[in-house]
């Protein structure tokens, strides 16, 4: 498997972002490695915040969120997903695949050894961490999941075909179009959308300009910020993985991974441990993905679930103390 790894130069003086890097080899399933970057700021005998980003983010987006979680008391970890960050990047989209995502991270979960954890999960951070909460159950203690979810072909199969041919055709529209596309209920779901302007589009290679516009964040983030979270792509070689992960949301009953997330779901269904709710008031990407756990996982039962506002999808980046209060309370520390 080729890769590449952002100059380090990329990463010097950011924004609020004093934290040492961390590396740990994981297998790359064809019988080579790949290094996956880390933050572990905190005490090392501190219970253990798991923090996982999404798409196109990385551990930058929780930069404002680790401070305070380490004055709590906890030991922050916070990794880069692959292709992410200071992660390695395959160069080949088709070496992106969900369940090397899930393998990918499992193995570097269980090197850690991490245990007693409270995660953090959304966007993309969700659809592996809950895979992977489903995994290792015992390894987790609490779950906030904020603006994500675990699909599994929601899309009844009866509209799958006709929507498949007119993403064939769909046009590649604008950054702040595809708002628009999403909170257009009516017609083709934003969502095929997203996966053709994430495949094709040129303002892909400035995710801090381009998708915070379409998720209601932009207004918040200052050119130096939006710069740092434009470093891990230099150029369209390092992009494969962030133009890939929206094609590997299983939307249709026929897509990779389904099996394996209705199966995960199985075992979220006896997950007691406290499963906190904290989606934003103004998600055009996850509105409404609440409801469906509210009933479906235990833990959810005797839990204040709340609503992150005001903020849009990148919540992390617009009420950052609003979000550490959530894992204060889940975790029992508020």
């Amino acid at each position: 498997m080729q890769c590449q790894r952002t100059p380090e130069e990329r990463f010097e003086d950011l924004a609020d972002y004093p934290f040492q890097p961390h590396y740990l080899q994981v297998d790359d399933t064809e019988g080579g490695e790949l290094r996956i970057h880390y933050l572990d700021e905190g005490s090392p005998d501190g219970d253990v915040v798991l923090l996982l980003h999404g798409q196109p983010a990385w551990s930058y987006l929780y930069r404002h969120m680790i401070p305070p979680l380490v004055q709590a008391g906890f030991r922050v970890i916070v990794p880069d997903l692959v292709g992410f960050g200071r992660s390695d990047k395959p160069t080949r989209t088709e070496d992106y695949t969900y369940a090397r995502h899930v393998a990918w991270m499992s193995d570097w979960l269980t090197q850690l050894d991490l245990e007693n954890i409270t995660v953090f999960l959304q966007d993309w951070g969700s659809l592996i961490g809950l895979r992977l909460v489903a995994t290792f159950p015992q390894r987790f203690a609490a779950v906030v999941l904020a603006n994500g979810g675990l699909p599994a072909g929601p899309i009844p199969a009866e509209y799958a075909e006709p929507l498949k041919e007119a993403y064939a055709s769909l046009p590649v529209v604008s950054s702040d179009e595809l708002e628009r596309r999403f909170r257009d209920t009516s017609g083709i779901p934003g969502m095929l959308y997203w996966r053709k302007f994430a495949a094709e589009s040129p303002e892909m290679l400035r995710p801090g300009h381009a998708v915070f516009t379409v998720a209601g964040g932009a207004h918040t983030l200052t050119d130096a910020e939006k710069d740092a979270f434009n470093a891990p792509f230099p150029d369209e070689t390092y992009l494969a993985g962030a133009r890939k992960f929206p094609s590997l949301v299983p939307l249709f009953p026929d897509e990779p991974e389904v099996a394996e997330n209705r199966a995960a779901w199985k075992v979220l269904g006896q997950f007691d441990k406290p499963f906190m709710l904290a989606f934003s008031d103004d998600d055009p990407v996850t509105a409404g993905g609440d409801r469906v756990f509210l009933d479906a996982v235990p833990g959810c039962k005797g839990v204040q679930h709340r609503t992150i506002a005001p903020a849009g999808h990148f919540l992390q980046q617009e009420q950052p103390q609003q979000c550490v209060q959530a894992i204060l309370d889940v975790a029992g520390k508020s």
